[in-house]
């Protein structure tokens, strides 16, 4: 038998339960995982909820996890039992003891990378990839707004723009959370419970503002976001931690500089096996060359789901958080 958490209607924590259930076994192209790590995301509250609905009910959660190959079934050729993998891109299922993914989901971890590395930032990490190398491919020296940058995906992006030589102003609610975004490399800290985003912005920047915000809040940051575009700049929209954005005009890009707007999608950059390994590649060599050091915040029993869910949503939680099965 396999532990994992389900749900059958979509709410809460409380809707999470831990279950009992054979050991599934993978079909054509896929191959059955053994986690030994399993990452939490803001996606996960999403689907849970049923911001983001699931295709049926019951459900698994989750799409990100680390571990080693067990089982391949019919068909699979890149992979065999014993290899060291990691996943990001789902399906949904990864909050288990076992997980049956479509072969195409998977990447080799390296030797170098431990599973609770790469359960803390398969996810994060490949989505600052694509944010900052492929929706738009920053270059040393710019000037670019980040969100939330002390959550897991904004610490890395700190990490990630320092190393890039882009200075990354970074928001955060509270002091202590700026100071860990500036410890991670940002170039700047704006606490948003006690500052002016915009004219902080505005002053660092002379004026000018940014060409690109990267803004993963979502409706309490989009007005925000908007002001802090320099003309003809890019405002990516890739999250909706405070709830999605909606009633956009688009008068208002007209308004605000000629602006675009962009709302990308992990799995839109990583469609590919390919470009998956390629994105992981440059991640994991970042992690490798100690430009990148995962600051796993929080680790929870897989059974105690519901209360690191909780911990999430209350924004109690600093960097990455964990599950162990």
């Amino acid at each position: 038998m396999s532990r994992r958490i389900e749900f059958t209607a979509q709410g809460g924590p409380e809707v999470l339960s831990l279950v009992s259930r054979p050991v599934p076994e993978p079909g054509e192209g896929e191959v059955r995982v053994r986690n030994h790590a399993i990452g939490l995301n803001f996606i996960d509250t999403y689907q849970r909820s049923g911001l983001y609905p699931v295709a049926s009910l019951p459900s698994g959660l989750g799409s990100e996890g680390a571990g080693v190959v067990e089982a391949v079934g019919p068909g699979v050729t890149t992979f065999q039992p014993g290899d060291r993998v990691a996943y990001g891109t789902g399906p949904l299922g990864a909050y288990a003891e076992h997980h049956v993914l479509p072969v195409a989901h998977l990447v080799r971890l390296p030797d170098g990378i431990g599973f609770e590395q790469a359960a803390a930032i398969m996810l994060k990490g490949l989505t600052v990839q694509y944010l900052f190398r492929q929706t738009h491919v920053l270059q040393a020296g710019d000037t670019v707004l980040f969100h939330a940058a002390a959550g897991g995906v904004g610490l890395l992006a700190c990490q990630w723009a320092r190393a890039l030589g882009v200075r990354l102003i970074g928001t955060a609610g509270g002091p202590d959370k700026v100071a860990r975004a500036l410890a991670a490399g940002a170039w700047a800290g704006i606490d948003y419970d006690r500052e002016d985003v915009v004219a902080r912005v505005h002053a660092l920047t002379e004026g000018r503002k940014c060409p690109v915000v990267y803004d993963g809040v979502g409706a309490a940051t989009w007005a925000t976001s908007l002001d802090c575009v320099a003309p003809r700049g890019l405002l990516v929209s890739f999250g909706n931690a405070s709830g999605p954005v909606t009633g956009v005009n688009l008068g208002i890009l007209a308004q605000k500089g000629s602006l675009y707007v962009t709302r990308p999608t992990l799995g839109t950059y990583a469609s590919t096996p390919e470009r998956l390994q390629a994105m992981a590649d440059e991640l994991f060599g970042l992690v490798q060359q100690g430009a990148i050091t995962v600051e796993i915040g929080q680790r929870f029993a897989l059974a105690d789901a519901a209360e690191a869910h909780r911990a999430l949503a209350g924004r109690g939680t600093v960097g990455s958080t964990v599950l162990l099965p």
